[in-house]
Protein backbone atom coordinates (compact mmCIF):
# COMPACT_ATOMS: atom_id res chain seq x y z
CA UNK A 1 0.00 0.00 0.00
CA UNK A 2 2.70 2.41 0.51
CA UNK A 3 4.55 3.63 -2.83
CA UNK A 4 8.13 3.65 -1.09
CA UNK A 5 10.58 0.44 -0.16
CA UNK A 6 12.45 3.30 2.27
CA UNK A 7 10.62 3.59 4.87
CA UNK A 8 12.82 6.40 5.58
CA UNK A 9 9.93 8.67 7.49
CA UNK A 10 8.57 5.92 9.28
CA UNK A 11 12.25 4.51 10.67
CA UNK A 12 12.60 8.43 11.74
CA UNK A 13 9.18 8.34 13.37
CA UNK A 14 9.77 4.85 15.33
CA UNK A 15 13.23 5.99 16.48
CA UNK A 16 11.56 8.95 18.08
CA UNK A 17 9.59 7.04 19.68
CA UNK A 18 11.92 4.68 21.37
CA UNK A 19 13.98 7.70 22.47
CA UNK A 20 10.80 9.02 24.65
CA UNK A 21 9.93 5.53 25.78
CA UNK A 22 12.91 5.17 27.95
CA UNK A 23 11.44 8.45 30.16
CA UNK A 24 9.67 6.86 32.94
CA UNK A 25 8.57 6.88 36.71
CA UNK A 26 8.75 3.58 36.88
CA UNK A 27 11.73 1.14 36.21
CA UNK A 28 10.42 -1.49 33.74
CA UNK A 29 7.18 -0.04 32.38
CA UNK A 30 6.56 3.71 31.01
CA UNK A 31 4.64 5.98 33.23
CA UNK A 32 4.96 9.34 33.01
CA UNK A 33 1.73 11.31 34.49
CA UNK A 34 2.13 15.30 34.10
CA UNK A 35 4.81 17.35 35.90
CA UNK A 36 6.72 14.54 37.47
CA UNK A 37 10.38 14.21 36.60
CA UNK A 38 9.60 11.58 33.69
CA UNK A 39 7.25 14.41 32.17
CA UNK A 40 9.72 16.65 32.57
CA UNK A 41 12.74 14.58 30.92
CA UNK A 42 10.23 13.53 28.09
CA UNK A 43 9.58 17.52 27.77
CA UNK A 44 13.32 18.35 27.55
CA UNK A 45 13.99 15.55 25.03
CA UNK A 46 10.73 16.88 23.16
CA UNK A 47 12.32 20.21 22.86
CA UNK A 48 16.15 18.90 21.69
CA UNK A 49 13.68 17.04 18.89
CA UNK A 50 11.99 19.77 17.65
CA UNK A 51 15.22 22.35 17.91
CA UNK A 52 17.07 19.74 15.69
CA UNK A 53 14.25 19.77 13.41
CA UNK A 54 14.63 23.64 13.10
CA UNK A 55 11.85 24.69 14.93
CA UNK A 56 12.22 27.43 17.29
CA UNK A 57 11.12 25.68 20.59
CA UNK A 58 10.02 26.15 24.46
CA UNK A 59 8.35 24.23 27.39
CA UNK A 60 5.30 26.97 27.96
CA UNK A 61 4.28 27.84 31.66
CA UNK A 62 1.94 24.67 32.10
CA UNK A 63 4.52 22.07 30.79
CA UNK A 64 3.39 21.91 27.11
CA UNK A 65 6.37 21.87 24.60
CA UNK A 66 5.73 24.36 21.94
CA UNK A 67 8.22 24.60 18.54
CA UNK A 68 7.76 26.94 15.64
CA UNK A 69 8.91 27.60 12.22
CA UNK A 70 7.54 31.31 10.79
CA UNK A 71 6.43 30.85 7.33
CA UNK A 72 7.31 32.99 4.17
CA UNK A 73 3.91 35.25 4.39
CA UNK A 74 4.07 36.71 8.10
CA UNK A 75 0.62 37.51 8.48
CA UNK A 76 -0.47 33.86 7.53
CA UNK A 77 -2.77 32.56 10.29
CA UNK A 78 -0.55 29.28 11.42
CA UNK A 79 -1.17 25.34 11.24
CA UNK A 80 -0.79 24.10 14.52
CA UNK A 81 0.20 19.77 14.40
CA UNK A 82 0.49 18.06 17.85
CA UNK A 83 -0.46 15.65 20.31
CA UNK A 84 0.57 14.72 24.11
CA UNK A 85 3.36 12.89 26.05
CA UNK A 86 1.99 12.23 29.37
CA UNK A 87 0.79 8.72 29.80
CA UNK A 88 -1.23 6.44 31.92
CA UNK A 89 0.40 4.33 34.97
CA UNK A 90 1.95 1.20 32.78
CA UNK A 91 1.14 2.54 29.48
CA UNK A 92 2.17 1.65 25.46
CA UNK A 93 4.47 4.15 23.64
CA UNK A 94 2.57 5.20 20.94
CA UNK A 95 -0.63 7.14 22.45
CA UNK A 96 0.10 10.75 22.18
CA UNK A 97 3.73 10.28 21.00
CA UNK A 98 2.77 9.27 17.89
CA UNK A 99 1.50 12.55 17.27
CA UNK A 100 3.78 14.29 18.89
CA UNK A 101 6.79 12.81 16.36
CA UNK A 102 5.65 13.11 13.43
CA UNK A 103 4.69 16.39 13.72
CA UNK A 104 8.60 16.88 14.05
CA UNK A 105 8.99 14.11 11.27
CA UNK A 106 6.80 16.43 8.74
CA UNK A 107 8.82 19.56 9.50
CA UNK A 108 11.87 17.45 9.41
CA UNK A 109 10.99 16.61 5.96
CA UNK A 110 9.62 19.41 4.55
CA UNK A 111 13.54 21.43 5.61
CA UNK A 112 15.18 18.45 3.83
CA UNK A 113 12.80 18.76 0.57
CA UNK A 114 14.02 22.77 0.77
CA UNK A 115 10.17 23.42 1.09
CA UNK A 116 9.73 26.70 3.44
CA UNK A 117 6.11 26.83 4.23
CA UNK A 118 3.46 29.65 3.08
CA UNK A 119 2.21 30.14 6.74
CA UNK A 120 3.96 29.60 10.28
CA UNK A 121 3.54 25.75 11.45
CA UNK A 122 3.54 24.85 15.00
CA UNK A 123 4.34 21.33 16.68
CA UNK A 124 2.83 21.21 20.38
CA UNK A 125 3.31 18.36 22.99
CA UNK A 126 0.48 18.85 25.70
CA UNK A 127 1.38 17.25 28.97
CA UNK A 128 -1.85 17.04 30.57
CA UNK A 129 -4.30 14.78 27.80
CA UNK A 130 -4.39 11.71 30.33
CA UNK A 131 -5.69 13.77 33.13
CA UNK A 132 -4.64 10.98 35.16
CA UNK A 133 -2.94 12.65 38.06
CA UNK A 134 -5.12 15.67 38.99
CA UNK A 135 -8.56 16.09 38.77
CA UNK A 136 -8.41 18.00 35.68
CA UNK A 137 -10.23 17.67 32.40
CA UNK A 138 -7.39 18.03 29.23
CA UNK A 139 -6.53 21.31 30.97
CA UNK A 140 -2.80 22.08 28.74
CA UNK A 141 -4.27 21.98 25.43
CA UNK A 142 -7.70 24.17 27.03
CA UNK A 143 -5.04 26.73 28.28
CA UNK A 144 -4.25 26.93 24.32
CA UNK A 145 -7.52 27.54 23.47
CA UNK A 146 -8.35 30.31 26.05
CA UNK A 147 -10.05 27.68 28.48
CA UNK A 148 -7.87 26.76 31.14
CA UNK A 149 -10.25 26.73 34.61
CA UNK A 150 -8.12 27.83 37.30
CA UNK A 151 -10.02 26.18 39.80
CA UNK A 152 -7.70 23.30 38.85
CA UNK A 153 -4.36 24.52 40.21
CA UNK A 154 -5.68 23.87 43.57
CA UNK A 155 -6.84 20.09 42.53
CA UNK A 156 -4.62 17.50 44.31
CA UNK A 157 -3.17 14.44 42.97
CA UNK A 158 -3.39 11.18 45.42
CA UNK A 159 -0.71 12.44 47.74
CA UNK A 160 -1.79 15.80 48.29
CA UNK A 161 0.27 17.52 46.05
CA UNK A 162 -1.74 20.77 44.56
CA UNK A 163 -1.41 20.96 41.00
CA UNK A 164 0.01 24.55 41.38
CA UNK A 165 2.65 23.25 43.66
CA UNK A 166 3.65 20.82 41.43
CA UNK A 167 3.72 22.91 38.31
CA UNK A 168 6.34 25.10 40.07
CA UNK A 169 8.45 22.04 41.19
CA UNK A 170 8.23 21.68 37.86
CA UNK A 171 9.80 24.69 36.63
CA UNK A 172 6.18 26.29 35.11
CA UNK A 173 4.06 28.80 36.05
CA UNK A 174 0.48 28.88 38.03
CA UNK A 175 0.08 32.59 36.95
CA UNK A 176 1.29 32.13 33.45
CA UNK A 177 -1.80 30.14 32.77
CA UNK A 178 -3.90 32.66 31.83
CA UNK A 179 -1.42 34.30 28.83
CA UNK A 180 -1.46 30.50 27.00
CA UNK A 181 -4.37 31.81 25.55
CA UNK A 182 -4.09 32.17 21.42
CA UNK A 183 -6.27 34.51 18.91
CA UNK A 184 -8.35 32.30 16.74
CA UNK A 185 -7.47 34.55 13.96
CA UNK A 186 -3.80 33.35 14.19
CA UNK A 187 -4.85 30.04 13.68
CA UNK A 188 -5.96 27.78 10.44
CA UNK A 189 -6.43 24.66 11.81
CA UNK A 190 -4.79 21.82 14.21
CA UNK A 191 -3.98 18.38 12.67
CA UNK A 192 -3.14 15.27 15.56
CA UNK A 193 -2.31 12.07 14.48
CA UNK A 194 -3.09 9.14 17.02
CA UNK A 195 -3.58 5.47 17.18
CA UNK A 196 -6.99 4.13 16.69
CA UNK A 197 -7.27 2.76 20.37
CA UNK A 198 -9.59 -0.11 18.45
CA UNK A 199 -9.84 -2.89 16.12
CA UNK A 200 -11.91 -1.30 13.29
CA UNK A 201 -9.10 -0.51 11.38
CA UNK A 202 -6.91 -3.82 11.87
CA UNK A 203 -10.41 -5.62 10.92
CA UNK A 204 -10.68 -3.56 8.05
CA UNK A 205 -6.88 -4.33 7.22
CA UNK A 206 -6.03 -0.37 6.54
CA UNK A 207 -3.20 1.51 7.96
CA UNK A 208 -5.23 4.95 8.63
CA UNK A 209 -8.77 6.20 9.02
CA UNK A 210 -10.10 9.60 9.26
CA UNK A 211 -11.86 10.86 12.65
CA UNK A 212 -15.32 12.03 11.91
CA UNK A 213 -16.59 13.27 15.27
CA UNK A 214 -15.19 12.48 19.21
CA UNK A 215 -17.85 11.10 20.49
CA UNK A 216 -19.93 12.81 23.84
CA UNK A 217 -19.71 11.53 26.72
CA UNK A 218 -22.46 11.20 30.01
CA UNK A 219 -21.62 9.80 33.11
CA UNK A 220 -23.50 9.01 36.15
CA UNK A 221 -23.37 7.30 39.79
CA UNK A 222 -26.50 5.44 40.86
CA UNK A 223 -27.14 3.87 44.01
CA UNK A 224 -29.71 1.84 44.42
CA UNK A 225 -30.91 -0.12 47.85
CA UNK A 226 -32.34 -2.92 48.57
CA UNK A 227 -33.13 -4.79 51.86
CA UNK A 228 -30.59 -7.46 53.39
CA UNK A 229 -31.75 -10.11 54.96
CA UNK A 230 -30.60 -14.48 55.35
CA UNK A 231 -29.28 -15.98 52.30
CA UNK A 232 -31.22 -18.62 53.55
CA UNK A 233 -34.44 -18.02 55.41
CA UNK A 234 -35.64 -14.99 53.05
CA UNK A 235 -37.94 -16.74 49.89
CA UNK A 236 -36.97 -15.50 47.03
CA UNK A 237 -40.61 -13.74 46.31
CA UNK A 238 -39.82 -11.83 49.31
CA UNK A 239 -36.46 -10.63 48.69
CA UNK A 240 -35.48 -6.82 47.98
CA UNK A 241 -31.99 -7.84 46.14
CA UNK A 242 -30.04 -4.39 45.13
CA UNK A 243 -27.80 -7.01 43.52
CA UNK A 244 -30.07 -8.86 41.32
CA UNK A 245 -32.08 -5.69 40.41
CA UNK A 246 -28.72 -3.99 39.12
CA UNK A 247 -27.59 -7.58 37.48
CA UNK A 248 -31.08 -6.88 35.58
CA UNK A 249 -29.95 -2.98 34.90
CA UNK A 250 -26.43 -3.62 33.56
CA UNK A 251 -28.10 -5.73 30.86
CA UNK A 252 -30.34 -2.82 30.41
CA UNK A 253 -26.95 -1.01 29.66
CA UNK A 254 -25.17 -3.33 27.30
CA UNK A 255 -28.91 -3.50 25.02
CA UNK A 256 -28.97 0.35 25.01
CA UNK A 257 -25.40 0.76 23.89
CA UNK A 258 -25.72 -2.50 21.24
CA UNK A 259 -28.97 -1.59 19.78
CA UNK A 260 -28.00 1.81 18.22
CA UNK A 261 -25.44 2.67 15.45
CA UNK A 262 -22.04 3.81 16.92
CA UNK A 263 -23.08 4.05 20.58
CA UNK A 264 -21.32 2.61 23.56
CA UNK A 265 -22.42 2.31 26.89
CA UNK A 266 -20.68 0.65 29.98
CA UNK A 267 -21.10 -0.16 33.92
CA UNK A 268 -17.39 -0.07 35.10
CA UNK A 269 -18.42 -0.54 39.05
CA UNK A 270 -20.23 -1.81 41.04
CA UNK A 271 -19.81 -2.02 44.82
CA UNK A 272 -21.63 -4.15 46.91
CA UNK A 273 -22.71 -3.96 50.20
CA UNK A 274 -22.37 -5.54 53.07
CA UNK A 275 -20.40 -8.19 50.51
CA UNK A 276 -21.09 -11.22 52.34
CA UNK A 277 -21.41 -14.78 51.16
CA UNK A 278 -24.87 -15.58 53.14
CA UNK A 279 -26.38 -12.10 53.08
CA UNK A 280 -28.71 -10.65 50.46
CA UNK A 281 -27.21 -7.69 49.20
CA UNK A 282 -28.67 -4.36 50.36
CA UNK A 283 -27.01 -1.42 48.14
CA UNK A 284 -25.37 -1.67 45.37
CA UNK A 285 -23.78 1.76 44.11
CA UNK A 286 -22.85 1.54 40.41
CA UNK A 287 -21.47 3.85 37.07
CA UNK A 288 -22.51 4.84 34.22
CA UNK A 289 -20.35 5.33 31.05
CA UNK A 290 -22.77 6.08 27.99
CA UNK A 291 -20.90 7.68 24.27
CA UNK A 292 -21.79 8.65 20.99
CA UNK A 293 -20.59 10.75 18.02
CA UNK A 294 -24.11 12.21 17.73
CA UNK A 295 -25.35 14.06 20.98
CA UNK A 296 -29.17 13.78 20.02
CA UNK A 297 -28.59 9.81 19.97
CA UNK A 298 -26.32 9.98 23.14
CA UNK A 299 -29.19 11.93 25.12
CA UNK A 300 -32.06 9.58 23.46
CA UNK A 301 -29.74 6.63 24.78
CA UNK A 302 -29.27 8.04 28.43
CA UNK A 303 -32.77 8.94 28.75
CA UNK A 304 -34.05 5.32 27.45
CA UNK A 305 -31.20 3.52 29.90
CA UNK A 306 -32.53 5.97 32.92
CA UNK A 307 -36.68 4.86 32.50
CA UNK A 308 -35.69 1.61 31.75
CA UNK A 309 -33.62 0.86 34.87
CA UNK A 310 -36.58 3.17 37.19
CA UNK A 311 -39.35 0.24 35.36
CA UNK A 312 -36.85 -2.81 37.05
CA UNK A 313 -36.51 -0.92 39.95
CA UNK A 314 -40.03 -0.68 41.08
CA UNK A 315 -40.62 -3.91 39.64
CA UNK A 316 -38.59 -5.24 42.15
CA UNK A 317 -39.65 -2.94 45.03
CA UNK A 318 -35.83 -1.36 45.02
CA UNK A 319 -34.63 2.14 45.41
CA UNK A 320 -32.94 3.71 42.30
CA UNK A 321 -30.98 7.21 42.67
CA UNK A 322 -29.04 8.55 39.79
CA UNK A 323 -26.42 11.29 39.62
CA UNK A 324 -25.42 12.31 36.12
CA UNK A 325 -21.91 14.22 36.95
CA UNK A 326 -20.53 14.54 33.48
CA UNK A 327 -21.89 15.79 30.32
CA UNK A 328 -19.17 16.22 27.96
CA UNK A 329 -20.68 17.29 23.73
CA UNK A 330 -19.33 15.52 20.79
CA UNK A 331 -17.04 17.37 18.98
CA UNK A 332 -17.46 17.09 15.19
CA UNK A 333 -14.28 17.20 12.78
CA UNK A 334 -13.37 19.96 10.51
CA UNK A 335 -15.11 18.75 6.85
CA UNK A 336 -12.44 20.87 5.33
CA UNK A 337 -9.37 19.54 6.94
CA UNK A 338 -11.33 15.87 6.58
CA UNK A 339 -11.03 16.50 3.00
CA UNK A 340 -7.51 17.24 2.64
CA UNK A 341 -6.59 14.16 4.82
CA UNK A 342 -9.17 12.38 2.44
CA UNK A 343 -7.15 13.75 -0.82
CA UNK A 344 -3.73 12.74 0.87
CA UNK A 345 -4.90 9.20 1.86
CA UNK A 346 -6.46 8.31 -1.87
CA UNK A 347 -3.05 9.79 -3.02
CA UNK A 348 -1.44 6.35 -1.31
CA UNK A 349 -3.87 4.17 -2.91
CA UNK A 350 -5.58 3.85 0.10
CA UNK A 351 -9.79 3.83 0.39
CA UNK A 352 -10.70 6.67 3.11
CA UNK A 353 -12.65 5.19 6.10
CA UNK A 354 -14.00 7.69 8.54
CA UNK A 355 -14.53 6.11 12.09
CA UNK A 356 -15.69 8.33 15.48
CA UNK A 357 -13.02 8.66 18.07
CA UNK A 358 -14.64 6.90 21.51
CA UNK A 359 -11.79 7.86 23.52
CA UNK A 360 -11.33 11.71 24.05
CA UNK A 361 -8.30 13.68 22.74
CA UNK A 362 -6.60 17.33 22.61
CA UNK A 363 -8.51 18.15 19.41
CA UNK A 364 -11.99 18.38 21.56
CA UNK A 365 -10.02 21.17 23.47
CA UNK A 366 -8.03 23.04 20.31
CA UNK A 367 -11.42 22.83 18.36
CA UNK A 368 -12.43 26.02 20.63
CA UNK A 369 -9.37 27.50 18.92
CA UNK A 370 -9.44 26.25 15.38
CA UNK A 371 -10.47 23.87 13.34
CA UNK A 372 -9.77 20.71 13.72
CA UNK A 373 -9.09 17.13 12.47
CA UNK A 374 -7.66 13.81 13.55
CA UNK A 375 -6.15 10.62 11.45
CA UNK A 376 -5.88 7.21 13.19
CA UNK A 377 -3.39 5.01 12.71
CA UNK A 378 -4.05 0.77 12.77
CA UNK A 379 -2.71 -0.74 16.32
CA UNK A 380 -2.64 -4.39 16.86
CA UNK A 381 -5.59 -5.78 18.49
CA UNK A 382 -7.02 -2.55 18.91
CA UNK A 383 -5.01 -2.59 22.29
CA UNK A 384 -3.98 0.88 24.31
CA UNK A 385 -3.13 2.31 27.29
CA UNK A 386 -1.23 -0.73 27.65
CA UNK A 387 2.50 -2.11 27.17
CA UNK A 388 0.89 -3.84 24.38
CA UNK A 389 1.03 -1.27 22.01
CA UNK A 390 2.25 -1.65 18.74
CA UNK A 391 2.25 -0.64 15.59
CA UNK A 392 4.05 -1.06 12.59
CA UNK A 393 7.06 0.65 11.01
CA UNK A 394 5.26 0.94 7.46
CA UNK A 395 1.79 2.38 9.32
CA UNK A 396 4.56 4.69 11.35
CA UNK A 397 5.45 5.61 7.58
CA UNK A 398 2.14 5.75 5.92
CA UNK A 399 0.63 7.81 8.67
CA UNK A 400 3.72 10.60 7.85
CA UNK A 401 3.27 10.61 4.23
CA UNK A 402 -0.38 11.23 4.66
CA UNK A 403 0.05 14.03 7.18
CA UNK A 404 3.09 15.45 5.04
CA UNK A 405 0.44 15.80 1.94
CA UNK A 406 -1.99 17.33 3.91
CA UNK A 407 0.82 19.66 5.70
CA UNK A 408 1.99 20.43 2.16
CA UNK A 409 -1.67 21.85 0.87
CA UNK A 410 -2.45 23.55 4.23
CA UNK A 411 1.02 25.61 4.56
CA UNK A 412 2.36 25.63 0.99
Amino acid sequence: MTHSSDLTLGRRVMAMIEDLAQHTDEPGRITRLYLSTAHRKAAEATLGLMQAAGLDAHIDALGSVIGRIEGTDPNAPALLIGSHIDSVVDAGRYDGNLGVVLGIAVVEALRQKGITPVCPIEVVAFGDEENVRFPTNLSTSSALAGRFNPAWLDGRDQDGIALRDALIAFGGDPDGAAVLARDPALYRGYLEVHIEQGPLLEAKDLPVGIVSAINGITRARAHVIGEAGHAGTVPMNMRRDALAAVAEMIGIVERAGSTRTDTVATVGVAQVQPGAINVIPARVDFTLDARAPDDAVREAMVQDIMAECRAAAQRRGVELVIEPFMDSPATPMDKGLIELLEAAVRGLNIEPLHLSSGAGHDAVAVANLCPSAMLFVRCKGGISHNPAESITVEDADTAARVLLAAVKQIAT
